[in-house]
């Protein structure tokens, strides 16, 4: 059985706001791009749009195109900070 070769679109996203607009869009666009046997990949996308990609778990679905400058990538989101849940914020 032969193996099938996904051709690749590349989306340009810079100066996209990072907002849940931009993602409802981007993820109907990857859904339309499978469904036709192809991939996205995002290029150029901000460090803001890295982070609500990976705050809302898209990026697994919604990959960045690897490379840029060191400081444009995001740490992986967390909890920084512990208490209990009914503490008040300080």
């Amino acid at each position: 059985m032969a193996a099938l070769h996904r051709s690749t679109i590349v989306c340009d996203v810079e100066g996209l706001a990072p907002d849940l607009a931009a993602l409802d869009a981007l993820a109907r666009v990857q859904l339309g791009a499978r469904r036709a046997g192809l991939e996205l990949q995002l290029r150029h996308a901000s460090p803001e749009l890295r982070g609500l990609l990976a705050f809302t778990a898209l990026d697994e679905v919604l990959p960045v195109e690897p490379g840029g400058e060191a400081e444009e990538r995001e740490q992986g989101l967390g909890v920084e900070e512990e208490g209990e849940f009914h503490d008040p914020p300080a």
